[in-house]
């Protein structure tokens, strides 16, 4: 039985999982955020300081266990911002050192494509991997559960950031994403044609210059126009995101001769993006929505394939902000 914990952003998370079973996945969102547009660092930590001890309780209460009945803490140790990123990582050290368990720092990437391997339609290696979200955007070749490689990354900004910056010169609430696509189901996709970076080769992402072009076009139309047309311009600035990702993960499948397909990230909630990438594999896994955003349970699911740390040697233990170890 794996206790999991991720904080690396502004979501407060714990879970119990047993084998592929998720006896229990809360999730705090914090909900302060959206009065300044995007997660401000400081005040995520000292929010995750105020909510960890009650969301593990709760995950434990949920899950009808007691930290006696745990064998291994698991925790995100990064990428993500630092001080979010040391409450949950000084909590998990704590929680496994007063009974002497080992501990399991997962990189917060290797939790998202972990996040296949859990109940109820768990999907095992070889797979194609899109993980898309508001940090991250790169597609990864699994051979492995405990290993994969990454052939392809954001040059710039991630998917979801996209979205969120779009969202906002539209005048949207944060988080964008949701919001954006809701905005677009009531607008015609092809009214706008908005760059999908096709000029950058092999399967890198970038969605620099999408935002650039939003920004133009909004000028362009000038105020009262581009009012008028809002549901237009956000379901074509939103094609133009979901054909950039689907155009690489195209292509990768290709490259890499897989036909199975598992998306990860917040983004993967988008239904546009999952009904088009529905038609590019005889399989795509696309896990349950708590599993998509940031959650303890696939940090837990990762550990079963990380190599754990004996106390007290995890007490030394940092976080890291970027990059990616041990991958």
């Amino acid at each position: 039985m794996i206790l999991g914990l991720e904080t690396s952003c502004d979501d407060t998370c714990a879970a119990v999982v047993d084998g592929a079973a998720v006896r229990s996945n809360v999730i705090s969102s914090q909900g302060v955020h959206d009065r300044y547009g995007g997660v401000v660092p400081e005040i995520a930590s000292r929010h995750h300081l105020e909510l960890v001890n009650a969301v593990v309780d709760d995950a434990l209460a949920r899950a009808d266990a007691r930290l006696d009945d745990v064998d291994l803490v698991a925790v995100t140790q990064g990428p993500g911002l630092v001080g979010a990123l040391l409450v949950g990582l000084q909590t998990a050290k704590g929680l496994a050192a007063a009974r002497r368990l080992p501990l399991a720092p997962v990189d917060h990437l290797h939790g998202h494509v972990a996040a296949t391997f859990l109940e109820p339609d768990p999907l095992q290696p070889p797979f194609l991997c899109l993980i898309a979200s508001g940090g991250h955007t790169l597609l990864a070749d699994v051979r492995e559960p405990g290993d994969f490689e990454v052939i392809g990354q954001t040059l710039d900004d991630a998917a979801g950031e996209a979205f969120d910056k779009g969202a906002r010169l539209l005048g949207l609430p944060y988080p964008g994403g949701p919001a954006l696509e809701a905005l677009a189901a009531d607008g015609d996709p092809a009214a706008h044609a908005f760059p999908t970076a096709e000029g950058v080769g092999g399967l890198d992402f970038s969605f620099a210059g999408l935002k650039t072009a939003l920004l133009y076009r909004l000028r362009d139309l000038g105020e009262a126009r581009a009012a008028a047309a809002r549901a237009d311009i956000a379901a074509s600035y939103q094609r133009a995101i979901v054909e950039s990702l689907a155009a690489r993960v195209e292509r990768a499948l290709a490259q890499t001769d897989h036909d199975r397909l598992a998306v990860g990230g917040g983004v993967a909630a988008n239904g546009a993006l999952r009904e088009r990438l529905a038609a590019l594999a005889p399989r795509v896994a696309v896990p349950a929505p708590a599993l998509c955003t940031d959650n303890a349970a696939m940090i837990a699911a990762a550990a079963r394939h990380v190599e754990p740390l004996p106390w007290p040697r995890y007490l030394d233990l940092d976080a890291y902000a970027t990059g990616e170890r041990g991958l």
